[in-house]
């Protein structure tokens, strides 16, 4: 497996460029993924500069890269301060986060991501995780269903989409992606069921994988890492996790409202770099059509 076949890195050039990355510096990749946004920071970092990366998928670890610089490790980024604390590395010069799932993990049918690839219903990034797809699926109660997917996709009719995941595991498990689908296709015309599935899936996904959680820690976390002017630069693809990213960084609190402190002064840890987000050109977009939703923010620790 290479890590070109692994995940196309989206915003590439943009992302790396945006990290202002100093020979010297200790540089933070919280989604390692294939490697290709690490390998390209090892190549802009000195001899003397130390990049961490995590990955909580073990499928990752194939990727590693062989460098004395370089730090794999295998967990979630929602403990980054755990680990920079181990590793005797605080005040990082910069971090970067790809969020949202590689091309592997979507191309790889057993791991349940996929809406054309028949496998278990998984979705698990990390493979020990004890909750999956095939759990919240036939498992999670009425109430349950409706707040995942009214909190995480954007679909015109969860009541109906519940009602028929009820309704068909009363008689048997749903076991596969590919019943899960076949099941919910008939809701939509044609023209409309990719858009509704992998909005569907989407909303499983980020319950699995407590993704809005993590996110909302790993940000909180980056701004104790980070020394002053260091960068934090966020690739997001839907829009639960850029408002997310820009009212952190806009105000320092997730429902953008603003901390002050006793004195009425905003105590916000970050300033934007680009209040607008970078998104991919026309040439990215069509020689990598899966970019189409990616917004990349850029902030600087005050």
């Amino acid at each position: 497996m290479t890590n070109s076949v692994y995940h196309v890195p989206v915003l590439f050039k943009e992302s790396i460029d945006a990290l202002n990355i100093p020979k010297s510096g200790i540089v933070v990749d919280v989604t390692f993924g294939g490697g290709g946004h690490s390998r390209e920071i090892l190549n802009r970092l000195g001899k003397k500069g130390i990049l961490i990366s995590f990955d909580q998928d073990d499928d990752a670890l194939e990727n590693r890269i062989d460098d004395s610089r370089f730090v794999l490790v295998n967990a979630n980024f929602r403990f980054l301060i755990n680990f920079m604390k181990f590793y005797d590395l605080m005040e990082a010069d910069a971090i970067l986060a790809d969020l949202g799932v590689s091309s592997h993990q979507f191309d790889t049918g057993d791991r349940g991501f996929s809406i054309r690839e028949e496998g278990k219903l998984d979705m698990r990034m990390n493979k020990n995780a004890a909750l999956s797809a095939h759990k919240v699926i036939n498992q999670y109660s009425e109430p349950e269903l409706f707040r995942i997917f009214n909190a995480y996709a954007d679909l015109q009719n969860t009541k109906k989409v519940v009602s028929i995941i009820l309704q068909a595991r009363s008689k048997h498990k749903i076991d596969t992606t590919k019943e899960l689908v076949d099941l919910l296709s008939p809701l939509v015309p044609p023209q409309k069921r990719h858009q509704f599935l992998a909005q569907v899936f989407q909303a499983i996904r980020i319950e699995v994988n407590d993704e809005m959680g993590a996110l909302m820690d790993m940000l909180e976390q980056s701004a104790k890492v980070l020394k002053k002017g260091g960068r934090l630069v966020v690739i997001s693809y839907h829009s639960i996790e850029d408002r997310l990213v820009k009212n952190f960084i806009r105000s320092g609190s997730f429902d953008g409202e603003f901390d002050k402190d006793m004195f009425g002064k905003v105590t916000k840890p970050f300033e934007a770099i680009n209040n607008k987000p970078l998104i991919p050109t026309d040439e990215e977009l069509e020689r990598n059509p899966r970019s189409r939703s990616a917004k990349l923010r850029i902030a600087e620790k005050i």
